[in-house]
């Protein structure tokens, strides 16, 4: 398998760039497009079907190949992958609810492979603020599938707007649904790593009044007084929810505690000043325990990329092609190291990147399962079996 990953400002600008790497013979038949929403993406997709290339991809908040970084443009990673190797999936989620989705989703991928992993590409939220529970997707394919299914990928972003984020293929598109670019497993190997980095502070608390994504009380204390005072910030009456999520929300997320997996990280991205709530990312259980974290040491880039290094050298392992799913939280507390990450593991692998910022994570966890992470750097190297 041979992979290219190319970039642009505007689709005239990817259809330079693909003419270009197309020209010494290079035939993609698949490509992975991450993409603001504020681009064009329809056009980007007829570009891609006139050359008879597949499509799955998903809006961003930032998107970065080998050497560039970008926010509100385009990034695509190109293989020339077997079309009998992969197969590309998707569910509108509609009014099904998530469940059925996802069982219409591993059933069609274990009709196409006995061995079937997962690049799962999904929304986070729709234009009227449903969102999609990343957590519980993941429970849905593990029950279906099995623990050891593999599972890597992301949430789409939305340039941070937080007002609809949306997933694509050349056939479909929608802001509330999954899909999938699954893979053979007895054709291609899958090598990847999800870690986050943030440490928890302090005692755990619970959240003692909750509903959907809004925490009302942590130990009976009004959730955004308690959560600002314990970190010595303010919310003034000028503030933007934007800003509460840039400059707050990514620095200091909750730690969730689960039973026999790693907690689950949870950004709170806003606030109700009425309510004195805080509005988090994904949905959180009345009676969850959490912590609260501090944001990473200095030596978070070269603990991940050492880590990448470790297990390609444990495993003996190459790759034909680098995908990197890193959370919008990343970008935002690390500033320029979130690219350092990102270019240190494509160096590791040696191979052409891909990736974009978003709104959650997909992928194997330091404890070996497969989880929907938060705050993470979640990459997978992909490489066709000899």
């Amino acid at each position: 398998m041979k992979s290219k990953s190319i970039n642009g400002a505007s689709p005239i600008e990817i259809q330079f760039a693909l003419a270009d790497c197309i020209k010494d013979n290079f035939k993609p038949t698949l490509a992975i497009v991450f993409i603001s929403v504020k681009q064009d993406r329809q056009a980007v997709v007829d570009l891609l079907m006139k050359h008879n290339i597949d499509v799955i991809g998903a809006t961003s908040s930032g998107e970065f190949i080998d050497g560039h970084q970008s926010e509100s443009e385009i990034t695509i990673l190109l293989l020339d992958i077997s079309r009998n190797d992969y197969s590309i999936l998707f569910e509108d989620i509609g009014d099904r609810g998530l469940e059925k989705a996802t069982a219409s989703l591993v059933d069609n991928a274990f009709q196409k492979f006995k061995d079937p992993a997962f690049i799962l590409i999904t929304t986070l939220i729709r234009s009227d603020g449903k969102l999609l529970d990343g957590e519980g997707m993941v429970k849905f394919i593990e029950k279906l599938a099995g623990p050891d299914i593999t599972m890597f990928g992301g949430m789409a972003g939305d340039d941070l707007s937080f007002s609809g984020t949306w997933i694509f293929t050349h056939k479909k598109t929608t802001d509330y649904g999954i899909a999938a670019l699954v893979l053979d497993e007895t054709k291609i190997e899958l090598h990847g790593l999800a870690f986050s980095g943030w440490k928890p502070m302090g005692v755990s608390r619970i959240a003692t009044k909750s509903e959907g994504n809004l925490i009302y009380t942590i130990d009976d204390r009004p959730a955004l007084e308690m959560y600002l005072h314990y970190l010595g910030h303010e919310v003034s009456s000028n503030d933007d929810q934007i800003d509460f999520f840039d400059q707050v929300g990514v620095h200091y997320p909750f730690q969730i505690e689960r039973e026999n997996r790693e907690p689950k990280m949870c950004n709170p991205i806003g606030y109700d000043r009425e309510k004195q709530a805080l509005i988090c990312e994904s949905d959180v259980v009345q009676g969850s325990r959490l912590r609260f974290s501090t944001p990473p040491d200095f030596d978070i880039i070269e603990t991940v990329i050492s880590k990448a290094s470790e297990l390609k050298n444990d495993r003996q392992a190459e790759a034909d092609a680098l995908l990197i799913f890193s959370c919008a939280g990343r970008m935002s507390a690390l500033g320029p190291m979130a690219q350092e990450e990102n270019e240190g593991l494509a160096k590791v692998w040696n191979t052409p990147m891909a990736g974009f910022y978003t709104y959650g994570e997909y992928g194997k966890g330091l404890n070996g399962k497969h989880e929907f992470h938060s705050t993470t750097c979640s990459w997978v190297a992909i490489k066709e079996k000899s």
